[in-house]
């Protein structure tokens, strides 16, 4: 691929299953780095990943992979890499038989096959337990084995469909770490499906969010997670009387789960909430600029 090309292209692409609309005129571009396609449940994130493997034809639109028609082309399909959601993994061979299997699949011969699997099973920590049975591994280790055979083959791109789904708190951050090293340290570009907004905003540089089958949002996720003139506070006491001296300034109040919201002319609100502190007694707990959340994406798209 050229220099500054998009990786993946989506142009106006529609999927219908019968009358249920899976995907309704969505359009994006995708590019090198990590790219989070975001969405509940049913929003349509696995049916734009099986239509750019081409495992699914658009009933409209069109979709590119590293150039060439998704639906048409066979020869992109040995550049990619595919996590599927589900465990679909054989559970009576061990990691290194089945890695090396889908190496010689893609087109490696048996010796680079083996050296490819291990080298990879060494990524994903697993290389100690390699000749273990897969059935008998944890959820994370069977998660582990599904991101390793998406890269044995050293695909230009993966996509991962819900990596992180059935880990606990720290499977999950062990899991984001290895989507980060895979582009970090081999270039493998990454689309992340998930419908948790905050592996996205921890993982991802760019993010698509899909409601209800139509794109709501693209960008970066930085720009938009980017801290505002919006302030955050929280009190020990008296909340009340504190909003009630913030109105009295022109301080535009919004309760925000156990903190309050504000909004001010410039920065000059800094000081109406010094004041506003003093006049109610109020002990402040703590106090930042906001920044927005993933979530409210999904409010917009909503409105």
């Amino acid at each position: 691929m050229p220099a500054g090309q998009p990786l993946l292209t989506a142009e106006h692409l529609g999927k219908r299953y019968g009358t249920v609309v899976a995907l309704d005129d969505v359009s994006f571009t995708i590019s090198d780095g990590i790219t989070g396609i975001l969405g509940e449940n049913g929003a349509g994130k696995s049916t734009a990943i099986k239509i750019f493997m081409g495992l699914l034809k658009p009933t409209a639109g069109k979709a590119t992979v590293l150039g060439e028609d998704a639906s048409e082309s066979l020869t992109v399909r040995g550049r990619v890499g595919y996590m599927p959601e589900h465990d679909c993994l054989p559970s009576q061979v061990s990691a290194a038989e089945f890695l090396t299997h889908m190496a010689e699949v893609s087109g490696l011969p048996p010796k680079s096959a083996r050296t490819r699997a291990a080298d990879t099973l060494r990524h994903t920590g697993l290389f100690e337990e390699r000749y273990r049975a897969i059935g008998g591994y944890s959820t994370g280790m069977k998660q582990r084995v599904k991101l390793g055979q998406a890269l044995v083959h050293d695909p230009a791109f993966v996509f991962l469909d819900e990596p992180t789904a059935g880990l606990d708190p720290l499977g999950r951050e062990e899991m984001l770490d290895l989507v980060r090293k895979t582009h970090r340290d081999f270039g493998i570009s990454v689309l992340f499906s998930s419908h948790l907004m905050a592996d996205v905003e921890r993982t991802c540089d760019r993010i698509i969010v899909l409601q209800g089958g139509r794109l709501v949002h693209s960008g970066e996720v930085e720009q938009f997670t980017k801290e505002t003139e919006t302030v955050f506070i929280e009190v020990d006491s008296n909340r009340e009387a504190l909003v009630a001296a913030l109105e009295r300034r022109g301080v535009r109040v919004t309760v925000d789960g156990a903190g309050l919201t504000l909004e001010g002319p410039d920065e000059s609100v800094y000081d109406l909430v010094r004041d506003s502190l003093v006049e109610a007694e109020a002990p402040l707990r703590r106090m930042g600029p906001r920044r927005r959340a993933l979530t409210e994406l999904f409010e917009r798209g909503a409105a």
